[in-house]
């Protein structure tokens, strides 16, 4: 008999400690109640089985884990756990010293006598520290059938889009778990405490959001902002970011009569802030989307003259357009017309929907600017925060400005935007501090301009509306270049009427007495051939021609009458003529110089049937 020999006896296992008195006496401890260890004589174990480590731990179904598999702060369990029965172990055997170093152990390390003795057994049973690791209460099996059933019902009842509160999960637990056929509740349930304080022990605070509000709204309201700010996402001028609201005020026309509320739709660079361009107009969608960008590249100062206000070049001197756009899943900014812009060398960047927070610079914008107005439009047919509620004012009596006076307020308030409003927060690097670079979005944008990494791109305005025109397929024929149900022509493309095929043709809506064939990125100008439709939209032509048509169809309901009808005549007549058997047919040249003479007229001479 050895020392760490493990022995069973029956259903008991025993693990030798220690030996004296030439092995008649051996120390051990009794592996499954691990209770202090005893000396023994050793002729009662002599003749019993010894068994590995292994099936030690089979027996106990206990598994120790690897140490270095652990994480810091388990392994730092281990190891205070360890010091704690330290300088016991070279005494265990003796029971006298061993007593005294317990006591001193637990008041040492301010726990009790009976935990020191529970880290001591534990590790005698296994000499192994893995086994003083702390439990782990995330698998299956370290559930109660009550916990279980708690966390079922959490799942089930509570972390769901229905927003049930904890009473009402606690509650259909109980329907659900702990009543009998009848629905009598069971003697034996768990309280409503107990469920509480499961749910708060395990509770996830990302699941929580997540599976009560959803994805979107977690992601928009509740994830954590770990982001470098502006210097991750736009690290340099050239991050445009796009994007529309409905303003909070109603407008009239010229004649007094109340329109509606504008759109304005708007571009911010995501390094500065700057507003790059805006557009404001009673249509949304692709057409404020033309507008917008064609305001992007127009010369601001000149811009602002054409409203009597009078800035600098330096105010606003944005013409260029930014080479990424980012955009959010608008109809617009997934259409073709948007996807055209690539052809000028910018990236279209397209952000999931219901994702304003990805985005943050220009819904700020718009909040800054309507912010601006509101206090002063007051009363003018801006709209207060009691909008649509019981008893609340109808501001759309208070409408008095037409769109060309707010468009002045628009445009006031965007200087201020750009030229005034202190940005504090900005993250300054070390050269804008040495540079003295002021804390406005146009002084930022001034010195990102001349920075390594800055992208923007220069395009002409003629240009850049050639590329924001819809397109569509047009076919070559004999007949010239058809496209949208109307014919086009040039001179110098008359082999391609003879070959034909199909080419990219861009089309202004508004007239349709030219187009243009998209040629190697070149804009060819075709004209119009019919020119009943020269100078109308292309709505007018398509009602133009569908009035033809209702026209051609209703015309074609008489023609087959009418084809009937003659049909019936020609029969008639036909059934009313006598057919001759012997029938002349060498002498038709008299006959037919008889019958001359016989019905030939002098008209000069009055013999006619009047």
């Amino acid at each position: 008999m050895q020392r760490n020999n493990i022995i069973q006896c029956g259903s008991q296992i025993y693990r030798v400690l220690d030996l004296r008195n030439s092995n008649s006496e051996i120390f051990i401890i009794d592996c499954i109640k691990r209770t202090i260890p005893v000396w023994v004589h050793s002729s009662a174990f002599r003749d019993l089985p010894v068994i590995s480590e292994l099936q030690l731990r089979e027996c106990l179904s206990v598994t120790l884990p690897d140490i270095e598999s652990l994480d810091a702060k388990s392994q730092a369990v281990i190891n205070e756990r360890y010091t704690m029965i330290a300088d016991i172990l070279p005494v265990v055997s003796n029971f006298k010293q061993r007593n005294h170093t317990i006591y001193s152990a637990s008041a040492k390390y301010k726990v009790s006598r009976q935990t020191i003795i529970n880290y001591l057994c534990l590790y005698l049973t296994f000499q192994d520290k893995a086994a003083l690791a702390p439990k782990r209460y995330t698998s299956e099996d370290s559930l109660t059938t009550d916990e279980k059933n708690m966390r079922w019902a959490l799942n089930k009842y509570f972390y769901t889009h229905k927003k049930n509160s904890l009473k009402t999960a606690y509650t259909f637990m109980l329907k659900e778990k702990y009543c009998d056929a009848s629905g009598s509740l069971l003697p034996d349930y768990p309280s409503f405490n107990q469920f509480r304080y499961f749910y708060r022990k395990h509770r996830n605070m990302q699941n929580y959001y997540i599976s009560r509000n959803g994805i979107k709204d977690y992601q928009r309201n509740h994830r954590p902002l770990l982001g470098d700010g502006v210097q991750q996402f736009a690290s340099h001028v050239g991050v445009g970011m796009f994007d529309a609201t409905i303003c909070d005020i109603y407008l009239i026309n010229d004649g007094g009569n109340l329109v509606g509320r504008p759109i304005l739709t708007a571009c911010i660079d995501g390094y500065s802030s700057l507003c790059c361009g805006y557009s404001l107009s009673w249509e949304g969608g692709v057409y404020s989307l033309r507008g917008l960008l064609l305001n992007i590249i127009a010369n601001k100062k000149a811009w602002c003259e054409r409203f009597g206000i009078i800035i600098s070049q330096s105010d606003w001197n944005c013409e260029s357009l930014p080479a990424v756009m980012v955009t959010d899943m608008g109809a617009e900014y997934i259409s073709q017309t948007i996807e055209q812009i690539a052809e000028l060398g910018a990236k279209i960047e397209n952000l999931p929907s219901f994702r304003p927070e990805l985005k943050g610079s220009i819904e700020k914008f718009f909040d800054l600017i309507q912010d601006s107005f509101k206090p002063y439009l007051k009363g003018k047919g801006v709209i207060e925060p009691d909008f649509r509620e019981r008893g609340a004012h109808d501001y759309r009596k208070d409408a008095c400005l037409t769109l060309r006076d707010f468009e002045k307020v628009i445009i006031r308030c965007i200087v201020y935007y750009n030229t005034q409003r202190v940005i504090e927060n900005y993250p300054y690097s070390s050269d804008m501090i040495s540079t003295d670079v002021q804390p406005y979005a146009n002084c930022i944008f001034e010195y990102g301009k001349n920075q390594i990494g800055a992208n923007l791109i220069s395009v002409s305005k003629q240009r850049l509306i050639f590329t924001l025109l819809p397109r569509t397929t047009g076919r070559f024929s004999r007949n010239g270049l058809k496209v949208n149900g109307m014919r086009y022509k040039h001179e110098d493309y008359t082999e391609r009427y003879l070959t034909g095929g199909e080419a990219v043709v861009a089309y202004n809506p508004d007239d349709v007495s030219f187009v243009w064939l998209i040629d190697n990125g070149e804009f060819i100008q075709f004209e119009l051939i019919e020119s009943r439709f020269k100078d109308k939209s292309l709505s007018d032509a398509d009602s133009l021609r569908d009035s033809q048509k209702a026209v051609v169809q209703q015309a074609q309901k008489a023609n087959v009458q009418a084809k009937i009808d003659l049909a019936s005549h020609i029969l008639t007549i036909a059934g009313n003529a006598v057919k001759h058997d012997d029938v002349d047919i060498e002498g038709v040249r008299s006959a037919r110089q008889k019958e001359r003479e016989r019905l030939h007229k002098d008209y000069m001479k009055g013999d006619s049937d009047d």
